[in-house]
């Protein structure tokens, strides 16, 4: 089905839940097939039975009629709420049973207290490949750095901790933050508060809260880039857990010695005033912690991103939601283009999980923003799925209603009409690498960083390098959206000086890497991360090479495709967004998705293959790449071919292709 694929086909009628979180109704819409077997989803709302504090919009909604509409609503009894709602409700925000479980002289911790310590920004591990009866426990920690800003002390005090307490290395995410990798147990608390006391967090970098906030990496100072740096350090403040369960648990109640740096760079904002006014719209939750979350939080993670028109170096379709700043023609700041509903982590084999690019939502002027972001918030909070983590996403509620009712949905919390979409400049991706003017008489330097692993190995030492320019330039970086890094606000005349730290610690200029490496990501998979099904950083490089040898054997050597590798379905290196996907569906064995956008603009990849074994790339792909040299239009990019053509016309040529037979 076209509107609700998770539609079982072979049933005439399913029901979907969305339980408010704090009310002891649940809210479900049942879904019934008319006579042209096409299916209706319809806005849905209004509390007949909730108690007084549950969610009352000002102004209910009832089910749009639409001709042949067989859709009726109805409530029913509450379902019994699943074993992480209850865990989540019974923490105490976020602090029990991990406080316990921290204290205890195991290596590891519990399964309940693995769930909260997300919260904190870490997650449990342990080396895959190491067989034994006794699992040899680890932890990944994850920074949050709203806008990828990377200032040069913190810089020093993670090169620091990863050297001493981790394994070594840091990896950039495609998030723009960093991860640290191999912390045992007993550093997780001076690791922790290390991070909190230089002025930085860990605090809702995992868990199901709003995730790091991404933006443009280009630090041009220019209104538009100031503005999307700004707003979204003043979301990630907005939509910051209250809890001070961090504090009590890593430094033992005390505030840290310095306030995370975007706090103080967005006060004029009154962003506390704004989080906790109440319109009476069913937005505030009668919590006095967490007048947003609520004890039970989100039904899933939440990711938000900004940007400036044209510039979709963040993948900007990808998120829950995706902000573009609107300045007039004097560069002052009117508002905002607003989309909803993206999301990348599906499961194989489960047609009701699936990929998905946001939607156009429209427009809203900046003395509204704060507002609208706290009425989409609340819509997923109230009426994501609760019952079916795997369609808990927000993502699946746009989905389900369709961007017009849910832009109704959104708008009863709200209070006000959101304006239509304005028409912006056409969408670009740059990664921003190479030399730069920012624009006031400083440079930027964009630093190729293959799969975002910050390391020193033989005569490749860029972990070295960095602290050596981090000591010497005392330069600031930000992290980007494609795993690399950006030096930032570097002095015209230090440019020579910079490239020489590079070289002589084996990092390549930029024109020796190759275009195919720049524009690849790959999620880490094995050894350490429990989802994968097979490798993707590690294998990564090795397809890099195949395909390059690939193009020049078929002589388009020319041709810039964008690759992404994930160990999973989970999507971590958005792989539905690319040109060519290789998704882990076992060991050694990837699926092929193709017909990304080249500039990651509103549409998701298909898949072709299935199961393809590692040694079949050539033999899977040069058929596909014989017929984008036939076929293509003039300037046409492999992915808008592949998707213009399609997967059956792509099958039926590759079935009756000989390999060899075809060159550009």
């Amino acid at each position: 089905p076209d509107i609700i694929p998770h539609l079982k086909s072979e049933s005439q009628e399913q029901t979907f839940c969305w339980p408010l979180s704090h009310s002891t109704s649940v809210h479900q819409i049942r879904l019934t097939r008319n006579s042209s077997m096409k299916f209706n989803a319809l806005a849905f709302l209004a509390v007949a039975t909730a108690p007084a504090t549950a969610f009352q919009p000002a102004t209910p909604l009832s089910a749009v009629a639409t001709s042949g509409s067989s859709l009726n609503m109805v409530l029913e009894k509450p379902k019994k709420l699943s074993k992480l709602e209850i865990l989540k409700t019974q923490s105490e925000h976020l602090e029990n049973p991990l406080r316990e479980q921290l204290s205890t002289e195991e290596i590891s911790v519990s399964k309940d207290a693995m769930q909260i310590l997300k919260y904190h920004g870490s997650y449990m591990q342990t080396n895959r490949e190491i067989r034994g009866k006794n699992k040899d426990y680890q932890f990944m920690l994850r920074l949050k750095q709203p806008a990828g800003e990377l200032p040069a002390d913190l810089y020093r005090l993670l090169d620091d901790l990863s050297a001493n307490m981790g394994q070594g290395d840091l990896r950039a995410t495609t998030r723009q933050c960093f991860q640290l990798h191999g912390i045992r147990k007993g550093n997780l608390k001076t690791v922790i508060s290390s991070i909190m006391n230089i002025g930085s967090s860990t605090v809702g970098a995992c868990g199901d809260v709003s995730r790091n906030v991404m933006t443009t990496p280009a630090p041009f100072n220019t209104p538009e880039y100031h503005y999307a740096r700004e707003w979204s350090k003043v979301f990630a403040q907005l939509f910051r857990p209250m809890t001070p369960a961090f504090d009590n648990i890593w430094l033992d109640g005390e505030k840290p010695a310095n306030e995370v740096k975007w706090a103080s760079e967005v006060e004029k904002y009154n962003i506390d005033e704004v989080m906790s006014f109440d319109s009476g719209r069913g937005i505030i939750l009668p919590d006095s912690v967490e007048p947003l979350y609520g004890d039970r939080y989100l039904p899933r993670k939440f990711k938000i991103g900004v940007t400036v028109p044209g510039d979709n170096s963040l993948d900007i379709y990808t998120n829950d939601i995706g902000c573009v700043v609107i300045c007039n023609e004097a560069g002052e700041l009117e508002g905002f283009n607003v989309m909803v509903g993206g999301g990348m982590g599906r499961t194989h084999n489960k047609a009701n999980t699936f990929a998905r690019a946001a939607d156009h939502l429209g427009y809203v002027p900046k003395e509204d923003m704060m507002e609208l972001m706290k009425s989409i918030l609340a819509s997923q909070r109230d009426h994501g799925n609760r019952d079916v983590r795997a369609n808990a996403r927000m993502k699946y509620l746009v989905h389900t209603l369709g961007i017009d009712n849910f832009r109704t949905l959104v708008e009863s919390y709200f209070g006000k009409k959101v304006q239509p979409w304005r028409e912006m400049k056409e969408w670009k991706y740059m990664d921003w690498m190479g030399w730069w003017d920012q624009g006031d008489g400083k440079m930027f330097y964009g630093l190729h960083v293959d799969n975002g692993r910050v390391k020193d190995e033989d005569d490749f030492r860029l972990k070295t390098a960095l602290r050596v320019l981090v000591d010497k330039y005392n330069v600031d970086m930000i992290l980007s959206p494609t795993q690399s890094l950006i030096l930032r606000d570097i002095d015209p005349k230090d440019k020579d000086g910079i490239d020489a730290v590079l070289r002589e610690h084996g990092i390549k200029p930029l024109e020796e890497v190759d275009p195919l490496a720049r524009l690849a990501m790959a999620c880490p998979a094995l050894p350490l991360c429990g989802l994968a099904q097979t490798e993707a950083e590690r294998k990564m490089p090795e397809y890099i090479g195949r395909m390059r040898a690939l193009l020049d054997k078929m002589n388009i050597s020319d041709e810039e495709i964008l690759m992404r590798m994930t160990g999973c379905p989970n999507g971590c290196a958005r792989p539905y967004m690319a040109e060519l996907a290789f998704v882990g569906d076992g060991a050694k064995s990837y699926q092929i998705w193709l017909g990304g956008s080249s500039v990651l603009e509103g549409r998701t990849a298909f898949p072709y293959v299935a199961k393809m074994k590692w040694d079949d790339l050539e033999s899977t792909l040069e058929p596909v790449l014989a017929m984008f040299i036939q076929q293509k239009q003039e300037f046409e990019s492999f992915g808008d071919f592949c998707h213009r053509v399609g997967a059956d016309a792509i099958t039926s040529y590759a079935e009756s292709y000989t390999l060899g037979s075809v060159k550009a």
